[in-house]
């Protein structure tokens, strides 16, 4: 007779149990920490009032009343939710109108919105790639590309992070698999808060005739100067042929969207299964992320940009002169240096990363803590991120905390990295 295995038995034997069952005795599990209010500059969480450095609401918009207010009419006009996919009965005028404005944001022929940005990713890659295809990633890639390309079963030929020798060794390779050529990357990456060389990647694709989607899920709402994304601050709109964002950052609200052709996008509404058999954004989700939209396009919007980023300057240069290991700006081929909201730190070890966060988290600051594998195995970065809303009092105060809590650490665990 044979013994079954038990599909249950992985869950009680990954390896990751021990460590989180270690960090919970000792009160230092940096995840799951309950939020007591909104995700604002400054919050209430868990009794506690704490400065938020571990926020993506880059323009602060979450507490807007405008964005609020949009909610609050789609909710009252359409209820709670919509009950059914937007292939069926789940599309709403908002949902039209959210699509026509994305996609003149973007300056692409249409848009397709989808429930969570995941979803975007997922419907996307899982529907235009097939297993004849091969797709071409960056190890950075955020985790929904590479479960889309898991979904399409397409061939993946990845390469090391933001290395274009080896992009181009991969599209070298690409041309004799015999399928359609896709390159994806992120615009902003979200662990390392770097911009990718668009550039270069948009002229490798050219000259190997490959397809370029570019996530721009960090970068829309932040980067260039409608704030359309890193495609448009590094001046490759032309040459990008799909672009997807989340509304779940600087827009304030929850979904996903993918631009680009008209066929495309048409294509995608009618064989993409996750957007198919997935219910709708609920009407609150896609009315704050129309007012956002319209906040974002108007002269406040720019204004909203330009101090996101200004605060990433000053809080970047804040933990650089702290001896901290912040991760480098991205310097330009042609020397100029993109800052953006993310601004990490780089810790190395994950139990380093855990206690130095509790240090922090006790003292008043939030930020998030990223282990293996959301980056590379022994380097642990703590994540800090910035809103438009911060204030330097603010920004000041925790970079005070930060101070305190390093000599305090290193008296007690050792020296951290050193700056770079």
């Amino acid at each position: 007779m044979t013994t079954s295995i038990d599909v249950f038995a992985k869950a009680r034997e990954f390896e990751r149990l021990d460590q989180l069952k270690a960090a919970r005795e000792l009160g230092a599990l940096p995840y799951f920490h309950v939020l007591e209010g909104p995700t604002l500059p400054i919050v209430e969480m868990e009794g506690k009032r704490r400065i938020m450095l571990g926020s993506n609401n880059y323009l602060g918009l979450t507490g807007d009343e405008r964005v609020k207010q949009g909610a609050l009419e789609a909710l009252n006009r359409y209820g709670t939710g919509l009950t059914g996919s937007r292939f069926l009965n789940g599309t709403i005028d908002l949902h039209v109108e959210l699509e026509r404005e994305l996609a003149d944001w973007f300056g692409t022929d249409d848009a397709i919105v989808f429930t969570t940005g995941h979803q975007a990713n997922l419907g996307a890659l899982g529907t235009i790639l097939g297993p004849q295809d091969t797709v071409i990633a960056d190890s950075g890639d955020h985790a929904s590309i590479l479960d889309g390309i898991l979904l399409s079963r397409a061939k993946l030929r990845a390469f090391k992070h933001n290395r274009m020798d080896l992009l181009e060794k991969r599209l070298q390779a690409a041309e004799a698999d015999g399928g359609g050529i896709l390159v994806v990357v992120d615009g902003v990456y979200s662990m390392e808060g770097d911009v990718a060389p668009l550039p270069e990647i948009a002229e490798l694709c050219g000259r190997y005739g490959a397809r370029l989607m570019v996530d721009e899920a960090h970068a829309f709402g932040v980067l260039g100067a409608r704030g359309a994304g890193a495609s448009e601050a590094l001046g490759v709109e032309d040459r990008v042929d799909l672009r997807m964002a989340t509304f779940s950052k600087s827009l304030a609200s929850c979904g996903g969207v993918i631009a680009g052709p008209a066929d495309v996008v048409e294509f995608l509404r009618i064989a993409s299964r996750p957007f198919i058999f997935t219910a709708s954004g609920v009407p609150a989700a896609i009315g704050a992320t129309l007012a956002a939209v319209r906040i974002c396009r108007s002269d406040e919007g720019r204004e909203l940009f330009a101090q996101v980023l200004d605060n990433a300057r000053y809080l970047h240069a804040g933990l650089d002169e702290l001896g901290f290991s912040v991760v480098p700006k991205t310097r330009l081929a042609d020397g100029t240096e993109l800052v953006t909201p993310v601004v990490p730190v780089v810790v190395g070890d994950d139990w380093k990363a855990v206690f130095l966060w509790k240090a922090l988290y006790d003292a008043g600051v939030f930020v998030n803590v990223a282990i293996h594998p959301a980056v590379p195995p022994a380097g642990a970065l703590l994540r800090t991120s910035v809103m438009a809303t911060h204030d330097r009092t603010t920004l000041d105060e925790a970079l005070a905390v930060f101070d305190r809590a390093k000599r305090e650490f290193e008296a007690e665990h050792g020296p951290l990295p050193s700056k770079s």
